[in-house]
């Protein structure tokens, strides 16, 4: 039972009008009350005035129940049934069912069309459709047409029976002469022979070519049987060189395993050089930024330090000047030593040439007036020494940070002393 047979005889059923709905479980397990009640259903449908029994209690009771069904099918709807799938009342006896159901719903089916087709004719009576019969009119024009033709080569075939008639009585007349039956008897019978003999010679080519095929697989397999034994002596006979192979097998092991090993260390060696280098790498980034920083302090430390010393040099240079005499000045100029011209200035790397002392009695007022305009060139020139000496003191920055202990005065490192002596004024 497949379940589309299930299916369609559950819609049929229902379009023939059974009241009760059958479902597609009914039929899991053996129910042959169901079967039972389908078939008085189906009896009475198809015979209304029949009698069947109803009873189906006992096992006898059901056997004679089946066979008075299919005995009525088998005589009046000409409808065989196995009644053994019949009492098993299975999925197997809807097969059964469906022969009847079928018929029911065929004939219901076509009384439905007829009643259809009547109340069309009834309808479309005395209406005339031209476009539904353009294929019936073609099919009746082809078949005019092979009339036609059909009935002229039958005239001319019929027109030649005269001299036909005449010929096939002469032949039919004329007594059989021996010697023309026995010569073609003859040529058939030697045809056939030759046949024969033409089969006879295939089949001794046949029986050549099958001997020839069995030596050559006899010799085959005497070669196969030769080969498998020299196969088997070379596999019981030792190498004569197995022994020292095995050993350089086992020293090529052994070798592998310190390859293996020395690999791996010295993976892990040069991971640690690695790792050893990106250290020594920041470690070296980090000196450099602190050097960086500490020049950069020591460059605005100096930078203050020459800024101090300037105004200190301004507040020692405003002298004020009276109209006294060359000795007075002389008395009121502090105790302090004014930086020579050869010397220099504390805290800062400039040098000036002469000093801030009071000279000899000796010495005239032009004298000091050039020392004061050598003061003030030096003081117009401060500024292009101070760019050279933040210049040397980025060179030297470097030797400082490294020996910080010998560094000198805060003034930075003395620079030589230019060639210029007091003879020059």
């Amino acid at each position: 039972m497949s379940f589309r047979d299930l299916q369609n005889f559950t819609e049929m059923m229902r379009a023939l009008g059974y009241p009760r709905l059958i479902s597609m479980e009914n039929f899991r397990t053996p129910n042959f009350t169901l079967v039972a009640e389908i078939l008085i259903w189906l009896v009475k449908r198809y015979e209304p005035h029949m009698d069947i029994p109803t009873d189906v209690d006992t096992e006898s009771d059901r056997i004679f129940f089946i066979k008075a069904v299919a005995q009525f099918m088998a005589t009046k709807a000409h409808i065989k049934l196995n009644t053994k799938r019949l009492y098993q009342a299975d999925g197997y006896a809807v097969k059964e069912l469906l022969k009847i159901t079928t018929v029911l719903y065929s004939a219901m089916k076509t009384k439905q069309m007829a009643l259809g087709d009547r109340a069309e004719e009834d309808t479309n009576k005395f209406k005339f459709d031209l476009g539904s019969r353009i294929s019936d009119l073609k099919t009746a024009r082809q078949l005019a047409s092979e009339v036609t033709s059909k009935g002229a080569s039958l005239y001319d075939l019929l027109g030649k029976e005269v001299d036909l008639r005449e010929m096939r009585t002469a032949a039919i007349a004329r007594p059989l002469e021996i010697n023309e039956t026995e010569k073609a008897l003859r040529a058939a019978i030697k045809e056939v022979l030759e046949s024969v003999e033409k089969t006879k010679d295939m089949l001794n080519n046949v029986v050549s070519d099958k001997n020839s095929l069995d030596a050559k697989i006899e010799k085959k397999k005497q070669e196969l049987e030769r080969t498998r034994k020299r196969m088997q002596t070379l596999q019981s006979v030792r190498p004569a060189f197995m022994d020292e192979y095995e050993k350089i097998e086992e020293e090529l092991q052994k070798q592998y395993g310190i390859y293996v090993e020395m690999f791996r260390n010295l993976t892990f060696l040069e991971s640690q050089l690695d790792e050893y280098h990106r250290l020594e790498q920041e470690r070296f980034e980090e000196a450099e930024n602190n050097m960086r920083l500490t020049q950069q302090k020591i460059r605005e430390e100096e930078r203050d330090q020459m800024k101090s010393s300037l105004k200190d040099e301004d507040s020692d240079m405003d002298v004020p000047e009276d109209e006294g005499s060359d000795s007075d000045i002389e008395e009121s100029r502090p105790s302090k030593p004014r930086p020579t011209r050869n010397g220099i200035m504390t805290g800062r790397g400039a040098r000036f040439i002469g000093n801030m002392q009071g000279g000899d009695s000796d010495e005239t007022e032009d004298s000091e007036i050039d020392v004061d305009e050598d003061d003030e060139e030096d003081d117009e020139g401060e500024e292009e020494e101070e760019e050279e000496e933040s210049k040397d003191l980025e060179d030297d920055s470097l030797e400082g940070s490294l020996s910080r202990g010998n560094r000198p005065s805060r003034g930075g490192v003395r620079p030589p002393l230019l060639e210029e002596s007091d003879n020059d004024f």
